[in-house]
């Protein structure tokens, strides 16, 4: 059958773009429908001090072990053609931390922008940063404006890092955005969930398909509160440190178990079926 011909191809050639492959990984990726893979995937990177903890080591070893998945999930996602990947890097909350740590985590955010250019341009890997980041060190938003410059004419997977960021701060900042546009003009104007999303941070980004959650807590943490309104959500017990390219693939494969209705019922349902349904779950 053609379909079969051609999807079996579009197997092996994202396979072979992934590089070698576990046995593990191989038969999680056999499993896979690349034609249905979601756009946008999310990633609260949870479990770096646990991480290092359990192996009564700094809490600093946790985060630079961390930044050695950020590379596999990024690329990963990138070669499996995901059209934005966005990871919660550093939460306005976070600022409550020891200024040690705070100092240590804006100092591997510079130099894992500097050692991971290459690989960004290598995989045509454009860059956005969301969250208040005039907020952050001079030097930092100095590298943040960089790294967005240098990858500005890239066509592939848009990687948002968010950064000084905060759900509930980016939806007054949107509607501020708002308020400063309609400043001297006349007349009453509404606002609308599009008007919204406009001034979003995301603002051209589809909506997250998947959003995944490590270190097995159960909340979203101020995490993209307007976006992932209807999100899948894969909360796994790994470690941020531990989360594998297996550990992404099995939360892709998950993702496509999901039956996604947005709020409707399955075409051809009936609402009796829909209800004796919902009874049942």
């Amino acid at each position: 059958m053609p379909h079969t011909k051609s999807h079996t191809t579009l197997q092996v050639s994202a396979s072979g773009a992934l590089g070698p492959l576990t046995p593990e990984e191989a038969l999680l990726f056999e499993k896979l429908d690349l034609g249905r893979l979601p756009r946008h995937v999310a990633v609260i990177m949870d479990g770096n001090g646990r991480w290092a903890q359990q192996r009564h080591l700094p809490r600093v070893a946790g985060h630079r072990s961390g930044t050695k998945t950020a590379r596999s999930t990024i690329e990963t996602c990138a070669r499996l053609k995901i059209e934005a990947l966005t990871l919660y890097a550093f939460s306005v909350e976070n600022w409550r931390r020891p200024k040690a740590e705070i100092d240590f985590l804006m100092q591997l955010l510079r130099e894992y922008l500097r050692k991971e250019m290459p690989l960004l341009q290598k995989n045509n890997i454009r860059m956005r940063f969301l969250g208040r980041t005039d907020e952050l060190p001079k030097g930092v938003q100095d590298d943040v404006r960089d790294a967005m410059e240098r990858t500005a004419e890239n066509k592939g997977m848009v990687l948002c890092v968010a950064l000084n960021y905060g759900g509930r701060a980016e939806i007054v900042d949107a509607i501020n955005g708002i308020l400063s546009e309609q400043n001297g003009n006349a007349g009453r104007f509404a606002i609308t969930e599009e008007t919204l999303a406009q001034h979003m941070y995301t603002s051209g980004l589809p909506d997250p398909d998947l959003l995944i959650r490590t270190s097995g807590e159960m909340r979203v943490s101020n995490f993209l509160l307007w976006q992932i309104a209807y999100a899948e959500i894969f909360v796994t017990e790994t470690l941020w440190p531990e989360f594998s390219r297996a550990r992404l693939l099995e939360a892709l494969v998950e993702y496509q178990k999901r039956e996604r209705r947005y709020g409707g019922i399955r075409e051809g349902q009936t609402d009796t079926a829909a209800a004796a349904r919902v009874v049942g779950e």
